[in-house]
């Protein structure tokens, strides 16, 4: 089940993306007098076809999803009526063929804002950026982080969670720059926090930029208490019920759910003698067998149990980062050009070789992805829609043929030289950009199979 529903989440967001790519170029077109002859959502076999009130355009949804595109009449591909001969593309003079090409990533762009401002709107729930504990002789120890510290903004973008904390700094850090990072302490007292840029330069790629820097979110420690219990796993097997707390494992002391939890993580398969509290006053000793699981290629234990949360427990800590409609509207658009530039600026690094190619995700990471953003909720998946759309935009933009930025390199020419690009010379262009596109995906496709396979 878990399966099915990851590949129709996929399939999902791969269908709300490619349409509101190619409607990009299909709205544009139909405004600019273009006639478009076929919308089409996949490639291959049609399994759904209709034509709308005008008749002149064929909506298809085809089999293979990976894809879509707008087919409009064109001297180049079909023969064209005289009488027709004005709604061809071919014959649309250099700005309405690239405003039409243009349209496809700046719809995604467009989306993402939209996406971007009903989450600001609607709310967007996080953890408070609280500073839990700072390493010694770390980065951020040297740059005077304390325990309490409250991120208020890193350089000049707001900390208002620990997720948009997390973003600030990972934009700043490519800019490579001294940093100013804005807390309140622990007594409430606004502080600066700098840190060196050379130090936060090379942290950029850093998945885990907190743990290099040296800094711990603080959370909450949950009391070790049985919250739910999983039908058939070692926790129901062995005796244990909702309620219990959990007192000792083989003789040593458990402080909280967490330490519990870590417990059990490292061992898998091996007895271990609980000492629980079950009620007020009555103490008993269970012994259970953790379930050994596959984890990222580890073994690691598991018995099928849940926390008990205290109502109103992560009151503290949570916080609601919400905006008025305009705000939201200016603060949509500002996280989509920061995406988009911190997107440009990695692969300017990967091509230049100062950026790793493992920063790309292929179809199966992707997938993963969608299935677990959908399974967290509607805010977590519009925010993976957002991103993933800003990566399309910004990929179909880059110079190479058989994408919408090579289209637009052909019309650059165009316009300098004064005549269209000779399509022979279009032909062998489509040549060299399907093998780099096809050794891009190779290489997407083994990354993925790399971090599948551990």
């Amino acid at each position: 089940m878990e399966l099915l529903f990851t590949i129709g989440a996929f399939i999902v967001a791969l269908a709300i993306l490619i349409a509101v790519h190619e409607f990009g170029h299909f709205w544009v077109a139909r405004r600019l007098g273009v006639k478009v002859l076929r919308f089409s959502i996949g490639f291959g076999r049609a399994l759904v076809r209709w034509r709308g009130r005008s008749k002149e355009t064929e909506y298809v949804i085809a089999a293979v999803p990976f894809g879509g595109y707008v087919k409009m009449l064109d001297e180049r591909e079909d023969d064209v009526p005289e009488d027709q001969l004005g709604r061809a593309f071919n014959r649309q003079p250099l700005w309405k063929r690239t405003a039409i090409v243009l349209a496809g990533p700046g719809f995604n762009l467009v989306f993402a804002v939209l996406a971007y401002w009903c989450i600001f709107v609607v709310g967007d729930v996080g953890l408070r950026p609280m500073v839990g504990a700072v390493e010694p002789e770390s980065i951020a120890a040297e740059s005077g982080f304390r325990v309490g510290d409250e991120l208020l903004r890193v350089g000049d973008r707001p900390a208002g969670s620990w997720e948009t904390a997390v973003f600030a700094l990972t934009v700043e850090a490519m800019e490579g720059s001294e940093l100013s990072v804005k807390v309140a302490d622990a007594s409430g007292l606004e502080r600066e926090r700098r840190i060196p840029g050379e130090v936060i330069a090379e942290l950029a790629e850093e998945p885990d930029l907190l743990g290099r820097l040296g800094l711990k979110p603080q959370r909450p420690e949950l009391p070790a208490v049985i919250g739910e219990l999983v039908a058939g796993e070692p926790a129901e097997r062995a005796g244990l019920e909702v309620g219990d707390r959990l007192l000792a494992a083989d003789g040593v002391p458990i402080d909280s759910w967490g330490d519990w939890v870590e417990w059990v993580r490292e061992r898998p398969g091996q007895a271990i003698l609980l000492d629980v509290q079950r009620g007020d006053t009555s103490i008993r000793q269970i012994l259970i067998r953790p379930r050994s699981v596959e984890l990222n290629g580890e073994a690691v234990g598991r018995i099928g149990a849940g926390v008990r949360v205290p109502e109103g427990f992560m009151d503290g800590y949570r916080v609601l980062v919400r905006y008025g409609p305009v705000d939201a509207l200016n603060q949509a658009i500002d996280k989509t050009l920061d995406m988009s530039v911190l997107m440009l600026r990695i692969i300017g690094r990967m091509l230049i070789g100062e950026a790793s190619v493992r920063n790309l995700s292929g179809p199966i990471t992707i997938a993963e992805t969608a299935g677990r953003t959908a399974s967290y909720g509607a805010i977590a998946f519009m925010k993976f829609l957002a991103v993933v759309s800003i990566s399309l935009g910004i990929l179909n933009l880059l110079p190479i043929p058989l994408l919408d930025g090579g289209h637009l390199v052909y019309f650059l020419i165009e316009w300098v030289k004064g005549s269209p690009v000779s399509e022979q010379a279009q032909l062998q262009g489509q040549k060299v950009g399907f093998i780099l596109l096809a050794a891009l995906m190779t290489l997407a496709f083994y990354l993925d199979l790399s971090r599948l396979l551990g």
